[in-house]
C-alpha cells in the first residue's frame, strides 16, 4: 500500500482527504504544521506528499524546497487556496509535480495522485544508464536526476517545463495535439481558449532551442507540436 503524507493546517480538510484516500486503498499520515511535516515527509517509507502552502512554523514553499532537495523523486502535489498564476509558478519552480487549487473535487485529487504515483513508479523502474537518459540530437535528458543538457551546456528547467519536455521526449517524432499535452502534462480537460500549452512551449523553446542547433521543437499548423531532429 502506498503511503501519502498530508501536510494541512485545516484539520477538517486534512481529515476529509485522509479518510477519502484510505477508502481508495492508501495509507495516510496527517501533519498540521510545516516543521514536523517536513520531517515526516523525509521518512523513507513515504510515497507521495500532499502539501498546503499556508502553514504554521514554516510555509509550504519552504517545505517543498527542502523536501525536493533531499528527495528528488518524491511526488509532491500542492493543495492551496492561493490560485494566482504567480503562486502556481513558484510552487512548480520549487519542485512540486502538480498544483491543485482549493476548493477541488476529490475525484480530481485522486486522479492526480494516481498519475503522480504511476509516473514515479515508471521512473524508479528505470535501472540502466541508457534507460535513465534520453537523447535527441545533442539534447540529453536524465529522467532520474532531471538534468537537461544541450551538448555541454546544462539547462535549468522548472518542474512544469521538465514535465513538458519529458512528455515530448517520450513521444519524440510524434505530433502531439494541445489536447494531448494538456491532459498528460497538466491533467486538465483542455479549454480551446487557453494559451497555457503555447506559453510553456515558448518557455521551453527559449531554453533548449533558441541558442542551439539543430532546432528540435516544431509546430505543425492545425495539428500540434513534435520534438524531432530535422
Amino acid at each position: 500500500m502506498k503511503k501519502i503524507v498530508i501536510i494541512e493546517d485545516d484539520r477538517r480538510i486534512a481529515q476529509m482527504i485522509s479518510r477519502g484516500l484510505q477508502e481508495e486503498g492508501y495509507t495516510t499520515e496527517v501533519v498540521y504544521e510545516g516543521i514536523n511535516g517536513r520531517q515526516v515527509a523525509l521518512k523513507p517509507d513515504v510515497d507521495l506528499l500532499l502539501l498546503d502552502l499556508n502553514l504554521p512554523g514554516i510555509n509550504g514553499f519552504e517545505v517543498c524546497r527542502s523536501v525536493r532537495a533531499a528527495k528528488p523523486s518524491l511526488p509532491i502535489i500542492i493543495l492551496s487556496a492561493m490560485g494566482e498564476i504567480e503562486d502556481k509558478e513558484e510552487g512548480l519552480a520549487l519542485g512540486a509535480d502538480d498544483y491543485l487549487v482549493k476548493p477541488f473535487d476529490f475525484r480530481e485529487l485522486v486522479a492526480r495522485v494516481k498519475t503522480s504515483l504511476r509516473r514515479s513508479a515508471y521512473m524508479s523502474g528505470l535501472s540502466t544508464e541508457s534507460e535513465q537518459t534520453w537523447q535527441v540530437a545533442n539534447l540529453t535528458v536524465n529522467l532520474i536526476t532531471k538534468e537537461v543538457r544541450r551538448g555541454e551546456v546544462k539547462i535549468d528547467l522548472t518542474a512544469r517545463e521538465f514535465s513538458l519536455l519529458d512528455y515530448l521526449m517520450r513521444n519524440r517524432g510524434k505530433v502531439l495535439s494541445k489536447l494531448d499535452i494538456a491532459e498528460h502534462v497538466w491533467s486538465l480537460n483542455y479549454d480551446p481558449d487557453s494559451t497555457v500549452v503555447e506559453v510553456y512551449i515558448n518557455y521551453l523553446r527559449k531554453k533548449i532551442d533558441r541558442d542551439f542547433k539543430p532546432k528540435l521543437i516544431h509546430t505543425r499548423l492545425g495539428m500540434g507540436y513534435v520534438l524531432k531532429e530535422e
